[in-house]
């Protein structure tokens, strides 16, 4: 069934300007290549990866970007963030990174004599996850209640993160020897 069956309206009569749904689907594509644009006016001769990134940003989805190093992954992350004017943050899975050092911590202050939560950059609403497998289960697991939930628990207390929020995370091929794998998504629910 096409559009004007659906809306009872002759696709040759209607004009974007004439039809409402139409119009905010032609400013919208209009903004989406203007993102894709800006994007690739930085990363020349990856069009289709921009294109990737900027629909599973709209799509409120997450993306793993997974090539050698030097072409550009990270890039595409600080380009993505700086064409649709949201804060970036970049997290690099170092041996000693803790969850604390993805989601934040509680710090007394004893001034007050209280916890006081400092965010961590997964707070951010794009964020750079570097060698995303290199880590132990603990961090991965820290971002992955993140990028499932899109909020983050500490000391029992339940922060949401920002919207839009979106982890782009990589990985290098050569990097696969020694890493702990993701883990895979259940298709079983628990009761």
């Amino acid at each position: 069934m096409d559009l004007g069956t659906r809306t009872g309206l002759d696709r040759q009569d209607v004009g974007v300007a004439e039809h409402p749904v139409l119009a905010e689907a032609s400013v919208a594509a209009a903004v989406l290549e203007r993102i894709v644009a800006n994007i690739a006016s930085v990363l020349k001769g990856n069009e289709e990866a921009v294109r990737l990134s900027v629909t599973c940003l709209v799509a409120g989805g997450h993306l793993l970007v997974e090539d050698v190093p030097g072409v550009g992954k990270t890039s595409l992350g600080k380009a993505l963030s700086a064409s649709v004017a949201c804060r970036h943050r970049r997290i690099q899975f170092t041996s000693d990174l803790l969850p604390s050092d993805v989601v934040g911590v509680s710090v007394f202050d004893a001034k007050t004599s209280s916890f006081e939560f400092r965010p961590g950059p997964i707070f951010a609403n794009i964020v750079l996850v570097t060698r995303s497998t290199g880590r132990p289960p603990k961090t991965q697991s820290a971002l992955l209640e993140a990028m499932e939930e899109r909020q983050v628990t500490v000391d029992g207390t339940t922060y949401e993160l920002p919207e839009p929020f979106m982890v782009i995370a990589t990985q290098n091929p050569l990097e696969h020897e020694g890493t702990f794998p993701l883990p895979r998504a259940s298709s079983t629910a628990s009761s």
